[in-house]
């Protein structure tokens, strides 16, 4: 199979000249369990640190994370692309871009300054007129709730830490659910305790926060929804004719910063968090409002320092599995219910240093390590859905995306 790899270039820290090509096994394979091999780069780009497909034409869009702009180009021969029309810029350090499935427009989320725009697309796939979606407002900026997670130093073991952020996140899930008018009847497990620090007031703990809009996915109705991980918020957005209207807004607790999200086929939403390291999950009530429903910690053994990057789901939608920088592992979750509930049921070591992304690929697990300028393979287990060790590995210049080539 062959894929095609975002990367950090100079500007970014990395190496990466541009759009790279990754192979495993036969270019024309089914299975990406063969052995993997760096290509070569197929198209030059500065920083292409996020890569999307056209559903349609053969056009990949990047995003140039140090140029704020978003490029196209255009395949060529079977290893190669050209520039297709002029890049668009639209807005600071953006990260990440989802194209429509009739591929009129595509959605960019952008890091730096929280900008979520809409971009038309020409009839050939070519970049052309950038909107932009209505500003986030934090929704904590008033004062701060007591209940805040605040985890204090206090010297624990692995067990003891893993029990107090299992009854953290049940009790922020919990008061979540039933509302402010229930809240404090909620057992404040993820209160500080006696001797933490101080919180601060609502306007010092505001004052540091930005709006960093970071991804997005399309909806089984057509609506966009997309995260914004400086503001604790998954935004719900209407495509129209001339851009983006917000329909909605989901809160998430304050300070989780939610990265990543996947759309089960149940059409619940899981989302995880950079900085809390949980995953959270979204559905929709009777009414059709969205809402949050839960969410569990990644791992069972939190490791001061992580952060969450990727969020990938199994072809069948029982699994989903979280990557931990830091720590350098890979969570497995199973989804339960009707999709509206995870349980955790592995930890393994992803393989590589700082895992910033992975995809699924049928039997296999495909991981790449940024910091350790490479990409591996997993087997996943048919049965349990854990990852197994290391299978093959290639050296790629600081990968940040991996997308399977069509």
């Amino acid at each position: 199979m062959r894929f095609w790899l975002g990367g950090y270039g100079a500007d970014g820290g990395g190496d990466a000249a541009g759009i790279g090509t990754l192979v495993a096994g036969a270019a024309d394979a089914p299975l990406a369990g063969g052995a993997l091999a760096f290509a070569g780069t197929v198209a030059t780009a500065p920083s292409p640190s996020w890569v999307a497909q056209h559903p349609s034409v053969d056009v990949v869009y990047a995003t140039l994370e140090y140029d704020g702009a978003v490029a196209a180009f255009r395949r060529t021969g079977e290893a190669s692309f050209a520039p297709l029309g002029a890049p668009v810029a639209v807005g600071a350090a953006v990260c990440h871009a989802v194209v429509a499935p009739d591929g009129g427009f595509l959605v960019a989320s952008c890091w730096g300054d929280g900008r979520v725009v809409r971009v038309a697309l020409d009839a050939a796939g070519a970049p052309t007129a950038a909107v932009l979606g209505a500003a986030a407002v934090d929704p904590h900026a008033g004062p701060v709730d007591p209940f805040a997670a605040v985890h204090a130093e206090s010297g624990m073991d692995a067990s003891t830490r893993a029990m107090e952020a299992e009854l953290a996140a049940a009790a922020r899930s919990l008061r979540a659910a039933v509302g402010d008018e229930f809240a404090h009847l909620v057992l404040g497990y993820d209160a500080p305790s006696e001797d933490a620090e101080p919180e601060e007031s609502g306007e010092e703990a505001s004052a540091a926060r930005v709006s960093r809009a970071h991804a997005a996915v399309v909806l089984d109705d057509g609506r966009i929804a997309t995260t914004d991980l400086g503001f604790d918020l998954v935004r719900i957005w209407r495509p129209t004719p001339g851009g983006l209207r917000l329909d909605a807004e989901v809160v998430l607790p304050f300070g989780t910063g939610p990265r990543h999200l996947v759309r089960h086929p149940s059409g619940h939403l899981h989302v995880v968090t950079e900085y809390s390291c949980e995953v959270f999950t979204l559905g929709r009530d009777r009414d059709g409002r969205w809402r949050l429903l839960g969410g569990v910690p990644a791992s069972a053994l939190p490791a001061d320092g992580d952060s969450a990057a990727e969020l990938a789901m199994s072809h069948d939608g029982e699994f989903l599995y979280a990557g931990l920088r830091g720590s350098n592992t890979i969570a497995t979750l199973r989804v339960r219910g009707a999709g509206e509930r995870l349980e955790r049921v592995a930890l393994v070591d992803a393989g590589v240093d700082w895992p910033r992304h992975h995809l699924v690929v049928r039997d296999t697990l495909l991981v790449a390590g940024q910091r350790s300028n490479d990409v591996v393979s997993l087997t996943l287990d048919t049965r349990t859905g854990v990852p197994g060790r290391v299978r093959s590995r290639a050296e790629t210049p600081a990968p940040t995306r991996i997308l399977p080539a069509r």
